[in-house]
């Protein structure tokens, strides 16, 4: 299977649709890293990440029909992990993602206390103090290079919210990495 048929929308879309294996076997070997790397930011736990990498694979084979190839396909990988994200975190009791759903939740997680008790100037510490909205974004934005119409598809909100997250999330990051390790 060449690996140009993964970057024609129309052709994936045609692919995933007919579950083609050889199409899912190229995509996990180009998305594998980026969107396991996006589940561990957002579960903080190595085996949750893990299991929801698989389960996102597992949608992506069985709703490939739904892949229509208007947008990226990054775009409804990342939107499909999301949603199982915010799935397992409404079965569990509430976490720093349920922040993705309510905004005036900002309780700081465990890990954003140790990582503020340590002060470390890191931008991996810094981003780990930041409210998972605005994580979120920033994450999708400079990590995953998505554009700004796209992150707003995978969070399912608008484009004037992913706007006003990203500025919020830069200026929380700049005033954490000034303050956080000095």
């Amino acid at each position: 299977m060449p690996i140009a048929i993964v970057e024609d929308r129309k052709a994936l879309a045609g692919a995933l649709r007919r579950r083609d294996p050889g199409v899912l076997d190229l995509l996990i070997a180009q998305y594998q890293y980026r969107l396991f790397r996006y589940l561990l930011y957002l579960t903080r736990d190595r085996e949750t990440a893990e299991d929801l990498f698989q389960e996102t694979w597992v949608r992506v084979l069985d709703r490939g029909a739904q892949y229509d190839g208007k947008a990226r396909f990054e775009t409804w990988l990342f939107s499909i992990a999301r949603h199982l994200v915010i799935d397992l975190q409404r079965r569990k009791k509430p976490e720093p993602l349920a922040d993705l759903e309510d905004p005036a939740l900002d309780a700081p997680s465990p890990l954003d206390e140790f990582a503020e008790s340590e002060r470390s100037a890191s931008v991996q510490a810094a981003m780990e103090r930041l409210p998972a909205i605005h994580r979120e974004v920033l994450l999708l934005r400079f990590q995953e290079d998505l554009q700004l119409d796209e992150i707003a598809g995978i969070a399912g909100v608008p484009l004037a919210t992913v706007k006003s997250r990203l500025y919020r999330g830069l200026e929380m990051l700049r005033t954490a990495m000034e303050g956080g390790g000095r």
